[in-house]
């Protein structure tokens, strides 16, 4: 029997509740994926019967766990819940520098970054952490950073009836810095203006001073 036989024997096994959990899901189980991890540490030309490794399948399901756990999340849940009593306010709402760790669809390499968002409230506004945790969900998942930027546009502008929203992410793209083309420091910027940002050349600018602002 050779050692990717053996996985299955050797791997961690789940409980039967969360095997079942995931075949509703159309998933694979957590021992099918770890057994995949020793696959790949196989074809990588090492043996993942090593003491080393023994553990690393575990590992690395346990951190996509956490990488990829924005397919479980619920932008429109997120910002369901907001508040009228803001005494009139009716100017720009921001959040700078959230952080974004995600990772790029086409080979699974992270790119790291930060995000600036905005939006004009029409006589309501969302929690501040929601917005940060809107780009959260959408950053743990498979993403093109392009792609982000149009889903986080997206669901401020449909779930806030907002009548602008702003958003610009830097990150750099670790496909692109230790493959490939292997240049480092580079990174990439991509925006998205809707609504009054959009149309108002002046609040666009504005948006982009607060954004350079130290």
């Amino acid at each position: 029997m050779d050692a990717l036989t053996r996985s299955s024997t050797q791997v961690e096994r789940c409980s039967c509740a969360d095997d079942d959990l995931l075949e509703t899901q159309g998933r694979p189980s957590r021992a099918e994926a770890m057994a995949a991890v020793r696959t790949l540490l196989a074809w990588a030309g090492d043996n993942p019967d090593r003491e080393g490794l023994l553990d690393t399948p575990k590992r690395v399901v346990d951190a996509y766990g956490e990488w990829f756990s924005g397919y479980q999340g619920d932008p429109a849940k997120e910002l369901s819940r907001t508040f009228e009593d803001v005494q009139g306010y009716d100017d720009m709402v921001m959040l700078r520098g959230i952080d974004v760790q995600s990772h790029c669809e086409h080979h699974m390499a992270p790119f790291l970054g930060k995000a600036w968002v905005a939006y004009m409230p029409t006589g309501k506004v969302v929690g501040l952490s929601k917005l940060a945790r809107l780009v959260e969900i959408f950053a743990k998942r498979l993403q093109t950073q392009e792609t982000m930027t149009m889903q986080v546009a997206d669901a401020i502008e449909d779930h806030l009836s907002a009548a602008g929203v702003a958003v610009l992410i830097d990150a750099e793209h670790q496909c692109m810095s230790t493959r490939g083309v292997r240049h480092h420091d580079v990174s990439t910027i991509t925006t998205q203006f809707r609504g009054v940002f959009k149309t108002d050349k002046v609040l666009q600018q504005r948006f982009m001073d607060l954004v350079t602002r130290k």
